[in-house]
């Protein structure tokens, strides 16, 4: 089998454009939530998002484009051009069969729904019902990778993954296990979403998951395991990652990041929404991804949590560390990205991997922040509020979503002349 290598990254996040932004904040602790603003319902009992501040669609669509796509897409071309330009795979040196070699798997759990409900809002509110003729195509959320795919001249598979909030985990795991196959040699792949929107909110808060106590303090409103936390933070963004072989990668003499070792995904089967309150199945994806990657749970220093800062999300979760690393949980360190990029769904493994790339690379775990009052039911070794530096060789990456699914990817710190 192939061993599979991280060699280009890209992000369009909370903190801006740029990997640089990003890496910045997990440094420092920064939160990105901020008041909603990408449009207004004071009805909502929530108020606060993640949204990337001052985004220019322009600068990576054309006008012409923009009227056609929703935002997730120049969101998830900025980071995927970063990504490649951080590679240095120069697309426009490549012939049409590099091109066919080279593919797109991408996750999203809503992809075009933003265009969507901006669709329905002109079919049922206006007399006239003119909608776009592009509702359809721009809506469904398999349009994403053919619009990474069509923009960047990509002519190799594209695929989108969408399993709710484990999709660019799952994303991410089918390319690893593609590769390490050898059935591909290179692909971009990550995740993207932007669905803050009304009508998703308005679910949203409905079901009660949402943060609706600190509208008047944002930046304190995602606070994971924090005793008092009231629900999650929407989010936006892009997470994008060149991943290839390691023999490919050398041949081409590519920078390498990270290498990733383990992949699983299993399912709770029991609710739509709910996680059963065991927390067995996350924990056997993540003993699973050890078992894939060889790996014992005592040489993990880092887990990145899922940790969205709902009530049972997070007591379940620490139910299912406790059981993977069978007693090693008293030494592992653990954080939640999501306290300061708020919850991005389908987006949130892809950034949760890129930060755990972030602490192989720079020996320095990030924190979890606004976490002011540990809940004694998450007795986990969670990072408050300022990072730490720490020798890191492994680190995992969980995920959990509605619909019972849960997933891990697991990566290795790179040690030249491996």
């Amino acid at each position: 089998m192939k061993r599979v290598v991280i060699t280009g990254l890209g992000a369009v996040t909370p903190f801006g454009e740029g990997v640089g932004a990003y890496f910045d904040a997990l440094r420092h602790g920064k939160s990105g939530v901020r008041r909603l603003s990408l449009f207004q319902d004071p009805q909502l009992p929530c108020q606060v998002a993640a949204e990337i501040p001052d985004f220019d669609p322009l600068r990576h669509v054309s006008p012409a484009e923009l009227k056609r796509v929703p935002r997730v897409v120049p969101i998830a071309l900025a980071a995927a051009r970063e990504a490649l330009r951080d590679g240095q795979l120069d697309l426009s040196n490549l012939d049409l069969e590099d091109l066919r070699r080279l593919g797109v798997i991408v996750g999203t759990g809503g992809g075009g729904i933003e265009f969507a409900e901006r669709q329905y809002q002109e079919f049922f509110g206006n007399q006239s019902r003119h909608v776009t003729p592009y509702c359809v195509s721009s809506s469904f959320v398999g349009m994403l990778s053919s619009e990474i795919s069509i923009a960047l001249g990509i002519h190799g598979i594209s695929h989108v993954i969408s399993t709710g909030c484990t999709s660019s985990s799952d994303a991410l795991g089918y390319a690893y296990r593609m590769i390490r196959s050898g059935d591909e040699s290179i692909l971009l792949t990550g995740g993207a979403e932007s669905c803050i929107t009304p009508g998703l909110m308005a679910g949203f808060c409905r079901m009660k998951v949402m943060s609706t106590h600190f509208n008047d303090t944002p930046a304190s409103a995602s606070r994971p395991f924090d005793r008092d936390r009231d629900g999650f933070v929407l989010g936006e963004g892009s997470w994008m990652f060149l991943m290839e072989s390691l023999d490919h990668a050398k041949n081409r003499d590519a920078k390498i990041y990270a290498e990733v070792v383990g992949y699983a995904s299993t399912c709770d089967a029991y609710h739509r929404v709910a996680a059963k309150e065991d927390g067995v199945e996350p924990a056997r994806a993540m003993t699973q991804a050890m078992h894939d990657a060889g790996i014992p749970e005592n040489q993990i220093q880092y887990v990145n949590l899922h940790g969205t800062a709902t009530r049972m999300n997070d007591v379940v979760e620490s139910k299912a560390i406790k059981l993977a690393f069978n007693g090693h949980h008293q030494k592992l360190l653990a954080s939640a990205t999501k306290s300061m990029i708020g919850h991005p769904q389908g987006a949130c493994g892809s950034a949760g991997v890129m930060a755990g790339v972030f602490a192989l690379v720079h020996q320095f775990l990030p924190p979890t922040v606004s976490f002011e009052n540990p809940d004694p039911e998450c007795d986990l070794n969670i990072i408050p509020n300022q990072g730490v530096a720490r020798d890191v060789r492994h680190v995992l990456c969980n995920t959990i979503a509605f619909g019972s699914k849960n997933s891990a990817l697991l990566l290795r710190r790179w040690e030249g002349g491996e």
